[in-house]
């Protein structure tokens, strides 16, 4: 059996963006169905990171999901070009999904992988957060993640129609 990376708290912003970074190589890696990521805005990703827009395309197949979630996408094509124009190419296995405003106090920055890994924002003024390998975790977080996501509505069309 493969030797998992360790599980550890991340405290500090670069930490965030590495550990981001190796859970989008780990998916790709290990292959996994679905993807999970929530944040209010995701200000503070590095979604158009090279590394992080080659692994996605490496794990993207068509069986496969991503799933997005987040108050607003506005900023998106402003913050995370690469990603926009990744998705584009992907839109088949990519879901954006707005949550309401009433929800958003439930939401903090989380990567999930079911079964595989999970990345959960803990304090994101500190950037306190929480990498986990063991699969009980992301089935407790899962279900918290279903309810917001039945309460979500589609989001961030990949083309704008109008005249």
């Amino acid at each position: 059996m493969d030797d998992l990376p360790t599980s550890r708290i991340i405290t500090s912003r670069s930490e965030f963006h590495d550990a981001l970074k190796e859970a989008f190589a780990f998916v790709a890696d290990k292959g996994c169905r679905e993807v999970f990521i929530a944040d209010p805005n995701f200000a503070d990703w590095p979604l158009s990171d090279r590394a992080v827009i080659e692994n996605l395309s490496r794990w993207a197949f068509t069986h496969r999901k991503l799933t997005v979630l987040a108050e607003s996408f506005d900023e998106f094509p402003r913050r995370h070009p690469r990603w926009v124009e990744w998705r584009r190419q992907w839109a088949h296995v990519v879901e954006c999904r707005a949550v309401d405003e009433a929800d958003i106090g439930q939401m903090s920055g989380l990567f999930l992988a079911p079964g595989l890994m999970t990345l959960r924002v803990l304090d994101a003024e500190h950037y306190r957060a929480s990498l986990s390998f063991d699969p009980t975790d992301g089935t407790r977080i899962r279900d918290a993640l279903d309810a917001l996501l039945q309460r979500s509505e589609e989001a961030f069309p990949v083309t704008t129609l109008g005249l």
